[in-house]
């Protein structure tokens, strides 16, 4: 069986936990943050499972994680 492309974009994004869930960061913090409130830009630092749909997509994009 010949060896897998790691997708470069997924690789920076999702991690797995040692249970195997996958680990993501939430969106919307990266910029236009003034208007954002403080305690909605404080929850959205703390990481957070992807969905169950998505799991077996990422897991084909990060075989070797």
């Amino acid at each position: 069986m010949p060896k897998l492309k790691t997708h470069s974009g997924a690789k920076k994004r999702f991690n797995l936990s040692k249970s195997g869930k996958v680990k993501r960061a939430h969106a919307y913090k990266s910029h236009i943050l003034t208007k954002k409130t403080t305690k909605r830009t404080r929850r959205l630092r703390a990481g957070t499972y992807a969905d169950q749909t998505n799991v077996d997509a990422i897991r084909k994009m990060i075989p070797y994680k």
